[in-house]
């Protein structure tokens, strides 16, 4: 009798832990987005340039595979309006002087890497300038995006780095950026 009680446990044990294990392995975030604000740094063309917008990120049915958007808006910095603005330095009070304008970004078919905290997208990207392509910096450019967390928030943190073309026009530093949802 204490035989089969014991099997009887054994077996409720082990699918117990079974199906946990099966939830274990099959959730994990497919759809993350969230917004980027930061600042290119000073010594960049005519800056530092204000950088505000959303980006989402969605990983496909093959899981090293992922498409990447952003919309953002750029404007000069108090700074760089004050250094930039204007032949002789610029005004606050002239709207004009900050240079706003818009860039959307897409990245498809980016290859996923498993980074230390997180994972990271590579490839290249389209990148417009006030809704027109080839932006004015030219093209072509690349992206490596950083997607990690920390040890409360599993991903929480995104960070944004171009290469080739846009460098001219955004700097080689990481954009940072906060990561919203994650589903």
């Amino acid at each position: 009798m204490k035989n089969k009680g014991f099997w009887w446990v054994a077996q409720i044990g082990v699918l117990a832990l079974a199906s946990v294990g099966a939830l274990a392995q099959t959730f994990h975030p497919e759809h993350f987005s969230g917004t980027i604000n930061d600042y290119t740094p000073a010594t960049g063309v005519s800056g530092p340039w204000e950088m505000n917008g959303t980006w989402s990120l969605d990983l496909s049915n093959d899981p090293s595979k992922a498409t990447f958007s952003a919309a953002l808006t750029m404007g000069r910095s108090d700074m760089g309006v004050m250094l930039n603005g204007a032949p002789g330095g610029g005004s606050l009070d002239v709207p004009a002087q900050r240079n706003a304008h818009t860039h959307h970004m897409v990245l498809v078919d980016g290859v996923v890497t498993l980074i230390p905290g997180g994972f990271e997208v590579t490839g290249p990207i389209t990148i417009t300038g006030n809704g027109k392509y080839p932006p004015p910096f030219g093209t072509p450019s690349t992206a490596t995006i950083d997607v990690v967390g920390g040890n409360n928030v599993a991903f929480s943190n995104i960070k944004l780095t171009l290469a080739g073309a846009a460098v001219t026009h955004f700097g080689t530093q990481p954009i940072n950026g906060v990561v919203r949802s994650a589903k």
